[in-house]
């Protein structure tokens, strides 16, 4: 399926009264819902919009990096990051910042789909990424946990 046909699902239901669809093209299946009202529709190939990515060991994440104790946290799918939850506002980490497991880290937007993702352990913020508002790639490295 492509991206255009996509792009005009998601504005047919952002426009209409219908909160979820479902549409299976070949072997690609793509899931459109709204989450609430006003909110736009988004587009979901494989998880659900707004869940969280929790990043565990099969992500290969949840590893040591540059340091015996300090977990990578890296970015599990291309897309736009987004270090604040809207324009204008603080970011959700700086370094430094204790954190617990759970807590939003990021948000990467991905074909309109934005996807939080959260710190897979508790410790402080050693390293932040210096992208915002930018592409990231699948496993750049986003922040390390210490």
């Amino acid at each position: 399926m492509d991206l255009s046909k996509i792009k005009t699902l998601i504005d047919f239901v952002g426009r209409s009264n219908i909160t979820e669809l479902t549409v299976t093209e070949k072997d690609v299946t793509v899931r459109i819902f709204r989450t609430s009202q006003g909110q736009e529709a988004a587009a979901e190939p494989q998880q659900e919009a707004g869940s969280t990515t929790s990043l565990g060991n099969d992500a290969g994440t949840d590893t040591p990096s540059r340091h015996e104790k300090t977990y990578a946290v890296k970015a599990p799918v291309f897309g736009v990051l987004h270090r604040t939850p809207a324009p204008g506002e603080l970011p959700f980490v700086t370094i430094g910042d204790e954190v617990e497991e759970g807590q939003t880290l990021f948000i990467i937007e991905a074909m309109k789909v934005f996807n939080t993702i959260a710190a897979p352990r508790s410790g402080r913020i050693t390293h932040l990424t210096e992208i915002d508002d930018g592409e990231v790639e699948t496993g750049d490295l986003l922040a390390e946990i210490a």
